[in-house]
């Protein structure tokens, strides 16, 4: 498979991104290894925390939330999903499949050893991420869905995210960071914007992000259907604490909060949190606010 790999020194003094890179190969499913990029910060023993970015951001992402879940001694582990950020991109589109994003995060999670994970997941972070859960309960404590579901292609995705696929397949230059300030309630800064763009020098690097979009389920028969409605077969009877924290600004998602509150049994009877003043990148708005609901939740939860 070839695959391109993005310049160390595009990612060169980040604004508030000095976090050391660190790297573990895993099977690119043709015989060959991708390179996959993860922080990994806090205590080495502290109570593991996933978080899981999605489209079309990377680990930057999180760089408001690390240092507060580190602080509150929790081990930090967020990875960049193929295709993104530091990890390797490969070339051709036809490369990019939602089986293979699992396979892809499935092996990093498990060369990495990871147990008692708190997984927290925004956009296509629960995409992959709930439904690992599903795959592999026994690696995860609890959940935080942020923005997120897992679409089986048996409902309408609504005009908005229609809106959106349209968009990402017709325009001439992807602008990725015009995308995440778009998808924000505050204003980025050019040096922000520039720092989600600093992983595609350009546009060959961005194959997995025009990909992402029409990996989506939206028909029944889409080729990830039939997998993510046997997920919802684990999800229906999941016990362990599950968390929605949604925004209160964000059209994508709007209303599924309250889907996986009355879906999945671990939900119930827990004080979900609504971030206020946050659109879809509410990690980017106000992720030291995300950061407190998941350091509670989990000390509510032990």
């Amino acid at each position: 498979m070839k695959s391109l790999r993005t310049p160390d020194e595009r990612f060169a003094g980040l604004p508030g991104f000095a976090f050391a890179p660190n790297y573990v190969e895993v099977p690119d499913s043709e015989g060959g290894t991708l390179r996959m990029h993860y922080l990994d910060e806090g205590p080495a023993d502290g109570e593991l925390v996933l978080c899981l970015h999605g489209e079309p951001s990377w680990s930057y992402l999180y760089r408001k939330m690390i240092p507060g879940l580190a602080e509150a001694g929790h081990r930090v582990v967020v990875p960049d999903l193929v295709g993104f950020g530091r990890s390797d991109k490969p070339a051709d589109r036809d490369d990019y499949s939602y089986q293979r994003h699992m396979d892809w995060l499935s092996a990093l999670v498990g060369a990495l050893g990871l147990t008692g994970i708190t997984l927290v997941c925004q956009d296509w972070g629960g995409l992959l991420g709930l439904r690992l859960a599903a795959e592999q309960p026994e690696r995860f404590e609890r959940i935080v869905a942020a923005n997120t579901f897992l679409p089986t292609g048996d409902n309408d995705p609504g005009p908005a995210f229609l809106a959106w696929r349209e968009f990402s397949q017709t325009v001439e230059t992807f602008p990725v960071g015009e995308i995440v300030n778009g998808g924000c309630v505050s204003d980025l800064t050019d040096e922000v914007r520039a720092a989600y763009d600093a992983p595609f020098p350009d546009e060959s690097y961005k194959e997995g992000a025009r990909q992402f979009p029409v990996l989506v389920p939206i028909s029944p028969d889409d080729p990830a259907a039939a997998a993510n409605r046997r997920a919802w077969e684990v999800l229906a009877s999941w016990t362990k604490p599950f968390l929605t924290a949604h925004s209160d600004s964000d059209p994508i998602t709007a209303g599924s909060d309250r889907v996986l509150q009355e879906l999945i049994p671990g939900a119930k009877g827990r004080s979900h949190a609504t971030i206020t003043g946050a659109g879809h990148f509410l990690q980017e708005d106000k992720g030291e606010e995300l950061a407190r609901t998941v350091i509670a939740f989990i000390a509510d939860t032990r």
